[in-house]
């Protein structure tokens, strides 16, 4: 099992190129992404989402506009206590030379530490997590 930190570089290679800093989150059980601009349509029987991915933090220098397939609709709790209804995406995720197929919640994170957050879904079976470390995956 490849040992990551409590936060790290993470790459979303069919969404966007540059990578995107991410805590690594067991507290959540799904992984999240900051997206903005999102418009939400349907195609035939299959639903889908177009949106803007902003992978620095506090700055629109990178800023690419991508489109998923939606998977479904998913009432996620964020941290705040607050409950809403996200679309979640299926894509690939790579920490170091580690590619793992994730589900993905969409929503602004724009006042948020994080444009990401990595969840126990993702994490299980997958890493093993240091949790004095910090970008051990660069």
């Amino acid at each position: 099992m490849l040992v990551i930190g409590w936060r790290e570089w993470v790459s979303l290679p069919s969404l966007i190129e540059t990578k995107i800093k991410a805590k690594i989150d067991t507290g959540a059980r799904t992984s999240s992404l900051h997206a903005f601009d999102i418009v939400e349509y349907k195609k035939g029987k299959k639903f889908y989402v177009e949106f803007s991915i902003s992978p620095l933090q506090k700055s629109k220098k990178k800023t690419k506009r991508v489109t998923a397939e939606v998977i479904e609709y998913r009432k996620i709790k964020s941290s705040n206590g607050i409950e809403s209804l996200r679309p979640v995406i299926q894509t690939e995720l790579q920490i170091g030379a580690k590619k793992i197929s994730i589900e993905l919640t969409l929503t602004s994170r724009d006042e948020m530490g994080f444009r990401m957050l990595v969840g126990r879904q993702a994490l299980k079976k997958n890493f093993l997590i240091d949790p004095c470390k910090s970008f051990l995956q660069n």
